[in-house]
């Protein structure tokens, strides 16, 4: 049985996609079996592992969320539509259809659980199921928290990025206990992301959240550094691994990696 986590921050440019792709790819090179899922209707998880013209995909996230509505179940092949990535990861894709079954699921019967439907079936097949959540709290990123065992939040060390995360926790809070989508739902940790331990900002957000949540949740020890190389891998359709092996970007990933695996 495999482990599904969402990656989510709802203040865009956090870093979640590139958390996820290289966690995943991460998590690929221990020999675990990874399914990445792009739930973000601007499918830059997509684009970063090299799926060029998404938006042009004949099969796509959206086409499963649209069966599993119209309740044509039955229809759905697990199969379909996975890109297989040279590095050993699958991902099932996203493009800005998307946008039309967000619309859709405002009026739905059990809006926050159709995904679940999907990542259920997908369980028996992989270790590692990762979803790459849009930037917002609204029905998509609640379809993921409702399927995951737990949440990683990336957090970018500025004052824009920490705003939102109480919010973040108490709607984590909230699928567990109040909504009861998600009982087993939990934080797997707080990453920080883009980080410069040269200015002192960085230093100090750090360590004002570290003393603010650090004693209800985990915070990674891997710092995630302010590198350029993670901007230019994003359009590569590679992982950091294979584009910069020996830097510090692709060092600090491996070693969550290997936090998130001592988790098991």
């Amino acid at each position: 049985m495999s482990k599904v986590i969402a990656i989510a921050n709802q203040k865009g440019g956090a870093g979640k996609t590139t958390t996820t792709a290289s966690l995943g790819f991460g998590l690929a090179r221990m020999g675990k079996k990874v399914l990445l899922i792009d739930a973000d209707p601007q499918g830059s998880l997509s684009i970063s592992l090299g799926i060029g013209k998404q938006d042009m995909l004949s099969y796509s996230l959206a086409n499963i969320f649209d069966k599993i509505m119209c309740d044509k179940e039955d229809e759905i092949d697990f199969s379909e539509g996975l890109y297989h990535h040279e590095e050993g990861v699958d991902l099932m894709p996203c493009n800005i259809t998307m946008c039309d079954i967000e619309l859709r699921l405002t009026g739905a019967t059990a809006r926050e659980l159709v995904l679940r439907y999907y990542v259920e079936n997908m369980r028996e097949r992989y270790d590692y199921i990762l979803i790459d959540c849009m930037p917002s709290l609204q029905i998509l990123p609640l379809n993921a928290f409702a399927c995951a065992d737990s949440v990683i939040i990336p957090v970018k060390p500025d004052l824009l990025n920490v705003k939102g995360l109480e919010q973040l926790m108490n709607t984590i809070k909230n699928i567990k206990t109040k909504w009861c989508f998600n009982p087993r739902l939990s934080i797997e940790g707080i990453v920080f992301t883009q980080v410069d331990t040269r200015r002192n900002n960085d230093k100090e957000f750090i360590g004002m959240l570290q003393k603010l949540y650090g004693s209800r949740v985990k915070i990674f020890n891997s710092l995630i550094p302010l590198s350029v190389k993670g901007a230019e891998v994003s359009n590569m359709g590679i992982s950091i691994y294979k584009y910069d092996p020996k830097g510090k970007l692709a060092e600090s990933y491996f070693n969550l990696t290997q936090e998130v695996l001592a988790n098991e």
